[in-house]
């Protein structure tokens, strides 16, 4: 398996604000990447507003956690959950902890310990720049940065990169999160290559506006969405395992005198 060695394999997924898709993300990758027989660790950082384990539709498996290993009170390997039929693998976040109460140091130590074990471990990291968001980035290899093209959450991600230009990774990339062709065929929001100019870090990936990706992890079925933005996703997991830069276009459908017409037919439904 190829995978891109110089990007490490703890990456904490991050943005500067809630509600751009980040977690639904961390688990479409994760699926993403085990689709392609990596054994893939899923981390929820976001210590008391966790909900990674909702959109895997793990929320009700769990009998440890971090936080319980961390105090030595059970294994590792009775803290982490595997999902039905592939290589991924979930560790939940802290249930009955503060997130005051989990150390950044415990926290690196606890990754460096898993890390020989899996190819690859998503960081779910709590939104903002709280004392979480350090406890999460300071334990990780290379850094994603999710946004959507509205102004505000761009603005916000450019707080976070600036942030994370101070910590000692090997890479910083962007994820441009719900974007809708049709708005990026008319030029009407920024495109990603826009973003990826202001922001001044390259692009992972584009995913397109997707109501069924929302949908299924809200029902704990982050694997079963199909459509463009799982395509998508697969993209940026051959991305992260290749170093390519193979990324989607949503607007490929509204332009040309066709996506003209689903362009107008959009708008009014």
């Amino acid at each position: 398996m190829p995978y891109n060695d110089g990007m490490g394999n703890r990456i904490v997924i991050t943005s500067g604000k809630g509600g751009v898709g980040k977690t639904s993300l961390t688990a479409g990758l994760g699926y993403a990447l085990a689709r392609r027989g990596v054994n893939t660790l899923l981390i929820d950082a976001d210590v008391g507003l966790n909900n990674l384990d909702v959109a895997l539709g793990m929320e009700n498996r769990a009998a440890y956690d971090m936080a319980d290993v961390m105090a030595g009170g059970c294994r590792v390997s009775q803290a982490i959950l595997q999902a039905e039929g592939y290589p991924l693998f979930f560790m939940p976040s802290a249930h009955a902890a503060t997130s005051e109460q989990i150390r950044a140091s415990d926290f690196r130590a606890l990754m460096n310990r898993l890390a020989g074990s899996f190819d690859y471990i998503l960081i779910d990291c709590p939104a903002g720049i709280e004392g979480g968001f350090h406890r999460a980035v300071s334990a990780c290899e290379y850094a994603v940065v999710v946004t959507t093209p509205h102004i505000s959450a761009v603005r916000d991600a450019d707080k976070v990169l600036t942030l994370l230009s101070g910590y000692s990774l090997a890479g910083i990339s962007i994820v441009v999160n719900r974007v809708r062709g049709d708005l990026l065929a008319q030029g009407e929001i920024l495109s990603p290559a826009d973003i990826s100019r202001l922001l001044r870090y390259p692009v992972l990936g584009v995913v397109p506006e997707d109501d069924e990706i929302a949908l299924c992890s809200q029902l704990g079925r982050a694997g079963a969405a199909q459509g463009g933005g799982s395509e998508a996703i697969a993209m940026i997991a051959g991305n992260i395992l290749t170093g390519e830069r193979r990324i989607f276009d949503p607007a490929s459908r509204y332009r040309g005198i066709f996506g003209a017409i689903r362009s107008r037919l959009k708008r009014r439904a």
